[in-house]
């Protein structure tokens, strides 16, 4: 299984599942992963998209 925020693997037995009311099934390596995912609704700063937009800002920036 793999984090849902952070995208780090879990090993079996340790982690936390959260189960949303329509079903859904996240899993976390940790509360910090559930609290930012969950609680305060974070995307995650790991993904391959928030990488695509630090990249873009560092060139808009550069070229000003």
């Amino acid at each position: 299984m793999r984090c849902e925020y952070c995208g780090e693997n879990i090993e079996k037995g340790t982690g936390k599942m959260y189960v949303r009311k329509t079903g859904k099934i996240y899993y976390f390596c940790s509360s910090r992963c559930e609290k930012r995912t969950v609680k305060l609704r974070r995307k995650s700063p790991y993904t391959k998209a928030a990488a695509f937009e630090e990249e873009t800002a560092e060139e808009e920036t550069g070229k000003e």
